[in-house]
């Protein structure tokens, strides 16, 4: 498996990115990763939001890679799990993004209080930790699409 196969399969379309598209990318995920700090937010809301933030990063990973995922089902699993062909993440750390992935639908469409404080707070130190190390993977490998 690779970009282009997915690409090749119609789950990705090539796209031309710029450092301005980037930056909203980027931008728009530290707007998240703070709002879901904000006091009074239930467990659920905080991981809807850390996980937009997430969504957001992974977003201009794929589109630095010279992709984008067309909007529709599946939109979120593919931006997610491309992160292994982009930032290099194992199985086991596209595993945990899905257990998260599945568990903000699950919150958001299923059954509210299906997240629980301590989840949240899990989820947020881990998708602040992953949004750092694509952020530090972009600086890295392109560097030109860093806003200056």
């Amino acid at each position: 498996m690779s970009l282009q196969t997915w690409a090749a399969d119609g789950l990705l379309v090539p796209h031309r990115t710029t450092h301005l598209e980037v930056a909203n990318f980027l931008a728009m995920a530290q707007h998240d990763l703070e709002q879901c700090r904000v006091e009074g937010l239930s467990p659920g809301w905080r991981l809807n939001i850390a996980y937009n933030g997430l969504l957001q990063t992974a977003t201009a990973a794929l589109a630095a890679a010279g992709y984008r995922s067309p909007a529709g089902e599946g939109h979120h699993y593919v931006v997610i799990q491309s992160l292994a062909f982009t930032v290099g993440f194992d199985e086991v750390a596209a595993r945990k993004l899905d257990t998260l992935r599945k568990k903000r639908h699950n919150a958001t469409y299923g059954h509210p209080g299906a997240v629980s404080d301590g989840e949240a707070s899990d989820a947020l130190r881990l998708i602040t930790q992953v949004c750092a190390q694509i952020e530090a993977w972009l600086r890295k490998s392109h560097s030109n699409l860093i806003a200056r």
